[in-house]
């Protein structure tokens, strides 16, 4: 029995927007205690080296558009961009840099009320700048047989955590962004904090 075979518990085909269609992909891995899951558009996780993106849970963003975060530009721009190409998106349930929803939200109300930052929020409530783990998309590459990825993200933290956990970042592809008067701390924030974002004129960023 394969790896794969081990650790996949079910995989489907499902229609998304736009008649575009992938593979939703979930996992009994020992040890990974959230539901996460695999989407994979084109059969990408049988090429050589495939397009992969890691993408946090944000209910706010991802579901209600928020524009306090570009969480839901990169998520459907990732959908766009693969569903050409071929990729895999990681979807990962780690709301609020790995706070939780309600913490999250109480953060956005410092934020709002005290003018700061989602780091300096996130610390206000105890928590450190970002407390996302990245060691369950390792495993969830792992069962789907894959060890060399190319990389869609702005984030080093992503490139690193999955190199120290033995899958090989042979490319890394910047996400473009929508900059909106919303999010342009959010996303000054991120650059300070190490994250490649070029925040250009026109709206987008790299």
């Amino acid at each position: 029995m394969s790896n794969e075979e081990k650790h996949i518990r079910t995989r489907i085909t499902i229609a998304l927007r736009d008649n575009i269609s992938a593979d939703i992909v979930s996992f009994d891995i020992p040890n990974m205690d959230k539901e996460n899951i695999a989407l994979i558009f084109n059969n990408n996780d049988k090429a050589e080296i495939p397009n992969v993106r890691l993408h946090s849970e944000c209910l706010t963003g991802d579901v209600f558009g928020s524009q306090r975060c570009d969480c839901n530009s990169q998520l459907n721009k990732a959908i766009d961009n693969f569903s050409e190409e071929g990729g895999i998106i990681l979807y990962l349930r780690q709301e609020g840099r790995g706070i939780g929803l309600y913490n999250k939200l109480d953060a956005y109300k410092l934020q709002i009320e005290q003018n700061i930052n989602t780091y300096e929020a996130n610390c206000k409530l105890g928590f450190a700048d970002d407390i996302r783990d990245y060691s369950n998309a390792s495993k969830m590459l792992k069962a789907l047989n894959i060890e060399k990825i190319n990389l869609m993200t702005n984030n080093p933290d992503k490139v690193n955590q999955l190199q120290n956990n033995s899958i090989d970042v042979i490319k890394q592809t910047p996400t473009s962004i929508m900059v909106t008067p919303d999010n342009e701390n959010y996303l000054k924030a991120k650059k300070i904090k190490g994250h490649n974002i070029c925040l250009g004129k026109g709206g987008f960023g790299k």
